[in-house]
C-alpha cells in the first residue's frame, strides 16, 4: 500500500539515496575454483622452454592399452595401436595388423558372464572395448581370488598367438555388461600361417633377461659372499630417447578504454578488476590444462602399469587401497566432488567413518582433494588420480619458466602494447606452465568410477 505524498513524515529512502554512496564488492566470478592442483604441486623453474626427464632405460613388460574406433554401427580396433600388445610390440607391417585388426567381431555380454575357465582349453583373444571384468585364480583354501579387474582397451588371450595350447591360468568373470571384440584361436592361427613375417616375429618375443620388474635394465651386483670373489660388472643403462616436456600456453588481450581508466577508477581500480578477473581465468585454464591436455595433460600421461578399473562402479575402499598401494608416497588423490561424494555413500554402505585431513576427506591418512576439472562423461563415469609429488622423491612437478620480462606473477606475464586510435589501451597476458611425470609410478588413475549410483 503506496503512501500519498502528504502523509510522508520523515525522509523516503529512495530520496536519501541521493545524497549517499553505495559500498560495492569487488567483481566475483562463478567459474573460479580453489585450484588444488596448483597449489599442492611443487613447481620446477626452467631456465629454457623445454623440460627433458631423464630415466634409466626401460623395456615395456606387459601390455598397453589398445584403442578404437566406435564411429561407426560396430566397434573396431584401430590397427595401429595393436602394438600396444607385448607380443606384438615392435611389429611395423601394417598390412598384416590390418588383417589381425578385421579378424576381430564384436560381442556384447550380461554381467557375470564367464569368459575363460581356469584350466580350461583358451579359445579366442578378446578386446575389452566397454565395461569390466575380473580375473581371479584359486587361493590357498580352494576359495577364488580376484587378481586384477580389466577395463577398456585390455585384453584376454594374447598369448594365443605364440601358444594355440594356451590353458586359461585364471577365470575371467564379467563384472558388468561389457562390449567386447574377440577373435577364435582357430582363425589367429590361420592368420598366423598366411602371415610369415608375423609368425617369425613371434617367434623371437620380447626377453625379460637383464631387467628388473618394472623394465629397467637391471645393474650387476654381487652379495653374500664370502673371501675374494670376482664382483660383477655393470653400468647404468640410461633411456636414449628421453621424454621431453614443452612448456605450454595460455595466452589474451585485455582491452580497456582509456576514458574508463582514467574517469572510472574509484573506489576500485577498473584495469586491476579487469586484470584481476582474467588472470583467475588463465590459472583456471592452466589447471584445466594439466589435466585433460591430450598431450602434457595427467590423465593422457597415465603408465598402462598404472592404471586401474573401478571393481563395481561406484568408488569402494578396496578401489582406493588398490590405488593407493601402486605408489609410495602418495601426497594426494584428484577427483570430482561427485566422485567423493559417491565415495564417502560407500563408505557409509560399509559403515566405515573417512579420516579428515584439514577440511579434505582423507583415505589411509591420504587427503582426496577435489577438482571439477576432472571430466565425467555423458554415462557418469569419471576418474581418479593419485600423484607423489616432489622432485627428491620422483614424483610429479609442475614447470614454470624462470622469471619473465614484465612478469606479473610466477609463470605469468602483463605486457602493455600500446593504445590504438581508438584510445583503447591493450594488454597481452602470458601464462606459460607443464607438468612432467619423473617416474612412472609417481602417478595413477582409477578410471571406471560412477559417480550416480
Amino acid at each position: 500500500m503506496s503512501l500519498d505524498p502528504g502523509d510522508v513524515t520523515s525522509l523516503p529512502r529512495h530520496a536519501a539515496k541521493n545524497l549517499s554512496t553505495t559500498t560495492k564488492s569487488a567483481p566475483q566470478a562463478t567459474s573460479s575454483s580453489p585450484r588444488w592442483l596448483l597449489s599442492e604441486l611443487p613447481w620446477k623453474t626452467l631456465e629454457a622452454g623445454t623440460y627433458r626427464v631423464n630415466r634409466r632405460r626401460r623395456r615395456p613388460v606387459r601390455d598397453g592399452l589398445v584403442r578404437f574406433d566406435r564411429s561407426g554401427p560396430q566397434p573396431r580396433v584401430l590397427a595401429s595401436s595393436l602394438n600396444q600388445l607385448l607380443l606384438l610390440d615392435g611389429f611395423a607391417d601394417a598390412e598384416v595388423l590390418r588383417a589381425l585388426a578385421d579378424a576381430f567381431e564384436s560381442q556384447e555380454v550380461e554381467p557375470g558372464t564367464v569368459l575363460a575357465e581356469s584350466g580350461s582349453a583358451a579359445g579366442q583373444l578378446v578386446l575389452i572395448v566397454h565395461g569390466t571384468v575380473s580375473r581371479s585364480v584359486p587361493g590357498e583354501f580352494g576359495d577364488p581370488v580376484v587378481t586384477a579387474v580389466l577395463g577398456s582397451g585390455e585384453q584376454i588371450g594374447a598369448d594365443l598367438l605364440t601358444r594355440p595350447d594356451l590353458q586359461w591360468p585364471f577365470t575371467a568373470r564379467t563384472e558388468t555388461s561389457c562390449l567386447l571384440l574377440t577373435v577364435s584361436a582357430q582363425r589367429l592361427q590361420g592368420l598366423l600361417d598366411s602371415a610369415p613375417a608375423l609368425r617369425d616375429h613371434l617367434s623371437r618375443p620380447p626377453s625379460a633377461h637383464g631387467v628388473n620388474k618394472y623394465g629397467e635394465s637391471e645393474i650387476r651386483l654381487s652379495s653374500g659372499h664370502s673371501g675374494e670373489e670376482k664382483l660383477a660388472e655393470g653400468f647404468v643403462d640410461y633411456d636414449l630417447e628421453p621424454r621431453e616436456y614443452d612448456l605450454n600456453l595460455a595466452q589474451t588481450r585485455l582491452r580497456v578504454h582509456s576514458r574508463v581508466a582514467d574517469l572510472y577508477g574509484k573506489p576500485m581500480d577498473q584495469t586491476r578488476e579487469q586484470v584481476r578477473l582474467t588472470v583467475d581465468a588463465l590459472r583456471e585454464r592452466q589447471e584445466r590444462e594439466l589435466l585433460t591436455h591430450p598431450d602434457i595433460g595427467l590423465l593422457s600421461n597415465v603408465d598402462p602399469s598404472q592404471r586401474i578399473t573401478a571393481r563395481k562402479g561406484p568408488p569402494t575402499p578396496a578401489d582406493f587401497d588398490d590405488l593407493l598401494s601402486r605408489r609410495r608416497s602418495t601426497a594426494f588423490f584428484l577427483a570430482h566432488p561427485r566422485a567423493i561424494a559417491a565415495f564417502r555413500r560407500q563408505c557409509t554402505a560399509a559403515g566405515l567413518y573417512l579420516d579428515q585431513s584439514g577440511q579434505h576427506t582423507a583415505w589411509r591418512g591420504v587427503p582426496i582433494l577435489p577438482s571439477d576439472k576432472i571430466p565425467i562423461s555423458r554415462t557418469g563415469s569419471t576418474s581418479i588420480l593419485a600423484l607423489r609429488t616432489g622432485d627428491d622423491s620422483g614424483g610429479v612437478v609442475g614447470l614454470l619458466p624462470a622469471e619473465l620480462p614484465d612478469q606479473l606473477e610466477p609463470g605469468l606475464s602483463l605486457r602493455f602494447e600500446g593504445i590504438d586510435p581508438s584510445a583503447v589501451i591493450t594488454y597481452q597476458l602470458s601464462a606459460y606452465y607443464g607438468v612432467a611425470v619423473l617416474v612412472p609410478d609417481a602417478l595413477g588413475v582409477l578410471d571406471s568410477v560412477e559417480v550416480g549410483r
